[in-house]
């Protein structure tokens, strides 16, 4: 693979990840572009202890434009987008509309959630410093992660690894998040296929949530992992998997929150993609292709199903020991012709009720 760093007309980098090696990539971005807006604000949230991005420039960001004004497509004659080249692999760059950044601007008014009248704040602000990345699978409009050869997964991967290697040596980055929406189901402003990267400020409630039962499990155990042993029971029963092979396994979580939701999870304990070995590189392609397969055919819908796939990696600086590398993919699509919204229970109070036992899930993924 071939890795070449460019700048685009605002000053963002952009990175491509070449299968050739005598790729050139020299085409000059011919834009005119503003500058890149400021880091978001944070806002810190007392009664839950944590921390809410305030990013108003990202209501202007493109939304679902016609296929022949595509930002993600190569740039063409006549017509540049955020990809100068007239084709590509796959391509990392920063986000136009970042929801983390590492440019700070002119501070919000300190009014709105600062220190009023001498009495001392309970919302301390601060800078949204970050890094949001773009990641685009393939210079094809009309395609799917699901339909990429396996060769393509293994360079997606390997991007991936090489941005959260990176992006974890970044002042003050804590966690580094790998992810892709996919459908209007679950909210995409862009049909072109692509994934994103968020290097937060902090460690995010979900995985403090993880790494808390992790603790407690090592201190009851004599430090064995919890996710380690969730997955060795799973291979063991065997009645929630959906497909495996010597590496790795996709299984239906027991306590699944989602009405289709599958772990694919590496057979080895690492913390992140960068301490993948080339095996399980390779390996993990044809099994995530196997399971978004299954995924498109539970359900007759022309632009097959919605999804979001999110990395779970340990954080940058603490508790790595704890963490266990996998991937959690889901849909919010309980039926053909119906979502899964998250009503009262599960916005308010955060519990889930699933409406498809993980154990009929597994079995309608697995035929």
């Amino acid at each position: 693979m071939k890795r070449s760093t460019v700048r685009l007309a605002d000053g963002r980098e952009l990175i491509y990840f070449d299968e050739r090696d005598d790729a050139v990539r020299d085409a000059p971005d011919l834009r005119e572009l503003p500058p890149p807006p400021p880091a978001s604000e944070l806002r810190y949230d007392p009664l839950t202890d944590e921390w809410v991005a305030i990013a108003a420039h990202r209501q202007t960001r493109t939304f679902l434009p016609p296929t022949d004004q595509c930002p993600l497509c190569p740039s063409r004659p006549g017509r540049s987008s955020e990809i100068p080249a007239h084709d590509y692999d796959v391509v990392v760059f920063e986000n136009r509309f970042p929801s983390l950044s590492d440019r700070i601007g002119t501070s919000a008014d300190p009014s709105s959630a600062g220190d009023q009248n001498g009495i001392t704040p309970f919302t301390p602000t601060r800078p949204g410093l970050g890094r949001c990345e773009v990641v685009c699978f393939t210079d094809r409009h009309d395609t799917s992660f699901a339909a990429l050869p396996p060769e393509r997964v293994r360079t997606v991967v390997d991007a991936l690894a090489d941005r959260t290697a990176e992006l974890s040596t970044l002042d003050g980055v804590e966690q580094v998040f790998c992810f892709e929406n996919r459908g209007v189901e679950i909210g995409v402003t862009l049909h072109h296929p692509h994934g994103q990267i968020y290097a937060y400020p902090f460690v995010t409630p979900r995985t403090r949530a993880l790494l808390a039962a992790a603790r407690r499990h090592a201190d009851a155990t004599d430090g064995r992992n919890l996710y380690a042993d969730v997955l060795a029971a799973e291979r063991a029963s065997g009645e929630r998997v959906v497909a495996a092979n010597e590496l790795w396994t996709a299984y239906v979580p027991a306590a699944a929150r989602w009405p289709y939701e599958v772990h694919l999870a590496p057979h080895r304990q690492v913390p992140d993609l960068a301490a993948l070995d080339d095996a399980e590189r390779d390996a993990f392609g044809p099994l995530y292709l196997d399971v978004l397969g299954r995924f498109d055919r539970l359900f007759d819908t022309p632009q097959g199903t919605g999804y979001i796939a999110a990395w779970h990696q340990a954080p940058v600086r603490v508790d790595r020991e704890l963490g266990y590398l996998h991937l959690q993919v889901f849909t919010v699509r309980r039926a053909a012709d119906k979502l899964k919204y998250l009503a009262g229970s599960e916005s308010a109070m955060g519990v889930f009720i699933n409406d498809i036992r993980p154990e009929q899930a597994a079995a309608h993924l697995r035929r």
